[in-house]
């Protein structure tokens, strides 16, 4: 099963601890087989919508930088309970903050 992990923005600035802990965690995960990819999302993004045969290109931000997601993590487990387990652990890492969990379909 693959999963989606998203963090919002947090107030917590980062220090070498952090980035240190983070590293680690990437790498065991990495090493594991479970991470698929990582990664910092821009604020500011892009949305395209459709209406018919009309397509409309519009340049961000779109929500207050709070609200936006910030970061990412695709992950494969054996279980929704594994992905929590990891999401908590990543929360228990970087701090106080917001984190979303959303299984992924398709091949």
């Amino acid at each position: 099963m693959r999963y989606l992990m998203t963090a919002m923005p947090s107030e917590v600035v980062p220090d070498e601890n952090l980035y240190a802990e983070m590293a680690r965690f990437v790498e065991e995960l990495t090493a594991a087989g479970v991470l698929l990819a990582t990664g910092g999302l821009d604020p500011a993004g892009v949305r395209v919508t459709s209406s018919g045969d009309e397509i409309t290109v519009t340049d961000g931000p779109f929500a207050e930088a709070r609200e936006a997601v910030a970061s990412f993590a695709l992950v494969e487990v054996r279980s929704r309970e594994e992905a929590v387990e990891l999401t908590r652990r990543f929360r228990r890492i970087v701090g106080d903050g917001e984190s979303m969990i959303q299984q992924v379909f398709g091949p």
